[in-house]
């Protein structure tokens, strides 16, 4: 089980076990980190489970596809780090893995 930390746009970290094969903001959801909000639920239909993935686990994250891109471009706080987490599948390559979370999902 990877280990992967989220960490709050006011600085609070939140170290998680997550399970391989679900997605990062379903990890986040079952650990009620905060920051998560997931309206849709994983449909990447809102831009609510935006976060931002450190360079060096940019690879393991993989890409973007359009869908998820049409969404990050809703985003006035997008950076090139930008993801939706609904849109990370994690595996054992993301242990250890850092993502800081924006500031307007508190």
């Amino acid at each position: 089980m990877p280990t992967i930390t989220l960490i709050e746009f006011s600085g609070q970290q939140h170290t998680i076990d997550a399970e391989s094969g679900k997605t990062l903001m379903q990890n986040a959801m079952d650990n009620m980190v905060p920051g998560i909000d997931a309206d849709c639920g994983g449909a990447c239909a809102c831009g609510t489970c935006h976060c931002f993935i450190e360079d060096q686990w940019s690879n393991a994250a993989g890409d973007t596809n359009a869908l998820e891109e049409s969404m990050l471009g809703m985003r006035p706080d997008r950076l090139e780090s930008s993801r939706l987490s609904c849109q990370i599948d994690v595996s054992a390559d993301m242990d250890g893995m850092v993502v800081r979370l924006p500031e307007y999902q508190m």
